[in-house]
């Protein structure tokens, strides 16, 4: 068994089921904060049921995924030990910064928003859904500007064999970072509508009750998912160009690929220095479900009719693609990983010195033991989502007044 092996199998299960949670979160935090904002405005009580509805959601979302993100913490310190002393100085800002804007802001404006139902000023309600997302969007950012160091060095200068950071502006400058920001966010909205989607249609296929209210939400979500297709095409296409600049052997060879080979293998030996062919066939795959999903733009004609909106064919199709933004999201995450390789920091840090020298036994077990767990994570999320889900929002317990039954009778499905 080798180490390296087993620990690149371990951080890349690992990231790529966080990364789900992640996804959910970014897009269903944006479509909750125009819920909610629209319901403050309108006072229509319409949007405040699809509000507790979407939000309970995305509350069961967002805690099973802070459970699996402190998993990724761990990894850092004990699988890639020679990354944290060689780079920790540079690459540990940007993730400190997201640590407290994750696990302290965000989670402190949630847990209010949370319990404040009932107790605070609509206006103050909102806003602290506004500093959710916000919070959100910023944690998003600096996971980003660390990743995009990775993948892209900058502002640094090697003292003692040790990485120190002597730029931070260059860090917020990286020229890998603002398509991949822009792509990352565009696919989370994208992740978000179509769930959005999917779970009304679903609803309005086994004609449940509400039919207004599902409505609504299938239209919104629609919206959501036809106007982040674009953006999302448009980011990833547009980081093909940095890309044979800053990383010329990522995806294609020629001769700035073969002089750069040439430099490190003068510098750290001879080896292969060209990226696994898995980087491509993810991005192949990922880029045929992005012109897939841009298809959502067809299903716009069930903003108009209700008849339309009738017809089981169009509903299914949209219930049906409810996987592929999560399959894209995964073989995206692939692609930029695994196209770094075989350097943990492009350039600057090759892979094999970088995993802690640890038993191969001791890093299988881990293996195993942290892929149960997210998989547990991942699992429970799922279930606990399609459950609360398929119960509708006649009545959903995030939200609900004091001292209301929690088995107060409930509308008899019907389809209006």
């Amino acid at each position: 068994m080798d180490t390296l092996l087993l620990a690149r199998l371990q951080f890349a299960t690992t990231t790529s089921i966080h990364f789900l949670f992640v996804a959910v979160t970014l897009g269903l935090v944006t479509l909750l904060v125009g819920l909610q904002t629209t319901w403050v405005l309108t006072g229509d009580p319409k949007w405040e049921r699809l509000t507790r509805f979407w939000g309970q959601l995305y509350v069961i979302n967002y805690v099973l995924g802070i459970a699996s993100g402190l998993v990724l913490e761990f990894q850092f310190g004990l699988n890639w030990s020679g990354l944290s002393r060689y780079v920790g100085n540079v690459f540990g800002a940007p993730l400190a910064i997201e640590t407290l804007v994750a696990f302290f802001l965000e989670s402190t404006f949630l847990g209010m928003w949370i319990f404040g139902w009932h107790r605070l000023r609509r206006g103050v309600h909102l806003a602290l859904l506004w500093g959710v997302a916000l919070t959100a969007y910023a944690s998003t950012f600096w996971i980003m500007v660390a990743n995009a160091w990775l993948q892209h060095p900058v502002g640094y200068r090697v003292r003692d064999g040790v990485a120190h950071l002597t730029d931070f502006a260059a860090l917020l400058t990286n020229p890998t970072l603002g398509m991949a920001l822009g792509h990352v966010t565009a696919a989370g909205l994208l992740t978000g509508g179509m769930l959005m989607a999917s779970v009304s249609a679903w609803h309005l296929i086994r004609r449940t009750a509400d039919f207004a209210l599902h409505r609504t939400a299938l239209r919104i979500g629609l919206v959501t998912a036809a106007l982040s297709v674009s953006p999302v095409q448009g980011f990833g296409f547009a980081q093909f160009a940095p890309v044979g600049e800053l990383q010329p052997t990522k995806f294609d060879g020629g001769p700035t690929a073969d002089a750069r080979i040439a430099e490190w293998t003068t510098r750290f030996g001879p080896g292969d220095y060209t990226p696994p062919a898995l980087s491509n066939v993810a991005l192949g795959f990922m880029i045929l479900i992005g012109f897939t999903l841009g298809c959502v733009w067809l299903l716009l004609p069930l903003l108009w009719r209700d008849q339309v909106i009738r017809l089981r064919f169009p509903l299914w199709l949209v219930l049906l693609a409810l996987p592929l933004p999560f399959v894209a999201v995964i073989l995206g995450w692939l692609a930029r990983e695994v196209g770094r390789q075989p350097w943990a920091a492009y350039g600057l840090l090759p892979t094999d010195q970088a995993v802690s020298r640890v038993d191969p036994g001791l890093m299988l077990a881990s293996l195993i033991g942290f892929s149960l767990l997210l998989g547990a994570l991942a699992v429970t999320n799922w279930t606990l989502l399609a459950r609360h889900a398929a119960r509708g929002a006649v009545d959903p317990a995030l939200g609900r007044p004091p001292g209301t039954p929690d088995d107060e009778p409930r509308p008899t499905p019907a389809f209006a």
